[in-house]
């Protein structure tokens, strides 16, 4: 069993690009039928040198522009909403690419699933760039709810245009110097440098959409298993939700 077994762990890993470690392979190997542990699991991955690989991510942090005791939080680091669209994430992090500097990947969570509902990447840090992003949000659910939209309190959600932007929506934004109040969507971004963007030697702005839309069209939203989502990929569980 253990040379049959280590040949799926093998499949199972490459298919997740590399990236599943022992707790995951686990839990899909048991969805299968198999009868196995995590140690056990680890065990054959150590014999083998099957290893999760990842990059730790280079960090450039945006400049907060106003912390107004007006910008409240309202979420209060409450992650878990009972249905799409109760509660939404937004955050901005830079890639870094060697022919023309950093680009901007901007993207927008559903929290009840971890679902990325809309990302955009931009060029510049212009307002109206930034928030493509979130009309790209709006266009795609076309939600009633009035959803709960957390961000931290940089320019471009404290401008105008996003006021505009959410009117009927309940603005939260993350407390001075309390990164854990946006803690999903900037877990996310450190992800996908980690397993994914940290892997390569990032040319232009055509191969960094090329690599964000790989991972997140293809992989992060229709097939990753998360913990949050009882083992089943955002898409999955948003469906099972829809079913239910």
């Amino acid at each position: 069993m253990g040379a049959k077994l280590a040949v799926r762990i093998k499949e199972i890993h490459k298919e997740s690009k590399e990236i599943y470690g022992a707790p995951k392979i686990t839990r899909i190997l048991q969805k299968e039928g198999y009868k196995v542990s995590e140690r056990f699991v680890g065990k054959l991955m150590k014999e083998n040198n099957i290893k999760a690989h990842y990059i730790k991510p280079y960090t450039v942090t945006t400049k907060d522009c106003d912390f107004s005791n007006r910008l409240h939080n309202i979420l209060k680091r409450d992650f878990n909403p009972k249905a799409p669209d109760e509660a939404w994430c937004t955050d901005i992090t830079y890639i870094y690419t060697q022919d023309e500097g950093f680009v901007y990947l901007n993207s927008i969570m559903d929290l009840y699933s971890r679902k990325i509902i809309a990302w955009t990447l931009s060029r510049t840090l212009e307002v109206d760039e930034v928030l493509k992003c979130l009309e790209t949000a709006k266009g795609i659910r076309k939600t009633a709810n009035p959803v709960v939209i957390q961000s931290d309190h940089g320019v471009h959600y404290t401008s105008q245009k996003y006021k505009e932007l959410t009117k009927g929506m309940i603005r939260s934004y993350s407390g001075k110097g309390n990164p854990w109040d946006n803690a999903c969507i900037e877990s996310y971004h450190a992800v996908i440098k980690r397993e994914w963007l940290n892997r390569f030697k990032i040319m232009n702005y055509k191969h960094a959409y090329q690599l964000v839309f790989e991972y997140l069209e293809g992989f992060y939203n229709t097939v990753r298993i998360h913990s949050h989502c009882d083992y089943l990929s955002p898409n999955e569980y948003e469906m099972r939700y829809i079913l239910e």
